[in-house]
């Protein structure tokens, strides 16, 4: 299957999971019209999301995963939803990033996406509680030096907390929360479980929370990286609030309404992918 095939795929399972979750529920050939695509083709891609645990598949359609707050998702799952909207996100995110700067990475697979993108931004300091994000940064140097190249000239000095991994192999806990509270950050990006106006910045992880709590009192900036789908989504612990955060950086599926309501909190709101770019809210 080719690349532009693949990408194919992608965007209509975003467009299958949205549709499932507005509406709570689709049938099949409902989908096979509005995505020009055949039986078969909507049936695999339903297969491939109901393996993914984000919806399930009943007779002749599908309906949303009834998640509880405290449900939370491995890596694995979240990994392969919103690829390119994470990527665009990543992208927009990174050229936020001053040269010779100290940052803090969250966990989440936003973040993974960001630390790729970060690794030819030269003098950087990274902590993070993220296995995920320090092994972008360890493999990138260890390949490297395998292929006999001298360490590159400004790599990055990465810190890995100590903690309790959690489904999405972030670190968290007293270890966690007593390394990150001794730290001050230019600027934090911070991946997030849900967002919405009355309950803030959430995760259905209560370890995880205290040990965010930690990440933005230490950051002189706050900024959030989160897909289209994470608005209107609360966990069970919430553990900052929009007025908190500096920015946002997401992608073009954020409706418009939550466009405006996020303006009522934030002071920034980047949209990648889109022509204009950032849109700054005073």
């Amino acid at each position: 299957m080719s690349d532009n095939q693949n990408l194919l795929a992608e965007q209509r399972r975003a467009l299958i999971l949205d549709e499932v979750r507005r509406r709570g529920g689709v049938r099949v050939n409902e989908l096979t019209r509005k995505l020009n695509v055949s039986d078969m083709t909507v049936r695999r891609d339903l297969d491939a999301l109901a393996r993914l645990g984000v919806l399930e598949k009943v007779h002749g359609g599908a309906v949303p995963v009834a998640e509880a707050s405290t449900y939370e998702p491995g890596f694995e799952a979240k990994s392969g939803l919103e690829l390119t909207a994470k990527e665009d996100i990543a992208k927009a995110a990174a050229a936020m990033v001053t040269p010779g700067t100290a940052i803090g990475l969250a966990g989440g697979t936003t973040a993974f996406a960001l630390a790729q993108q970060l690794l030819e931004v030269p003098d950087l300091t990274v902590v993070t509680n993220s296995v995920r994000v320090a092994d972008v940064f360890y493999n990138a140097q260890r390949s490297a030096a395998l292929g006999g190249a001298a360490p590159r000239p400004g790599a990055a000095t990465v810190v890995l907390t100590g903690g309790v991994r959690t489904p999405s192999d972030t670190l968290v806990g007293p270890v966690a929360d007593a390394a990150v509270r001794s730290l001050h950050f230019d600027v934090l990006f911070l991946g997030v479980h849900g967002i919405s106006a009355e309950a803030g910045l959430s995760t259905p992880n209560l370890a995880e929370a205290e040990t965010n709590r930690h990440f933005v009192r230490s950051a002189r900036r706050v900024v959030v990286v989160a897909d289209h789908t994470k608005w209107g989504t609360v966990g069970l612990s919430s553990f900052a609030s929009l007025e908190q955060v500096d920015a946002l950086v997401t992608d073009p599926g954020l409706p418009v309404g939550a466009r405006a309501e996020i303006a009522e909190y934030l002071p920034e709101l980047v949209v990648a992918g889109e022509p204009v770019g950032t849109v700054s809210h005073t």
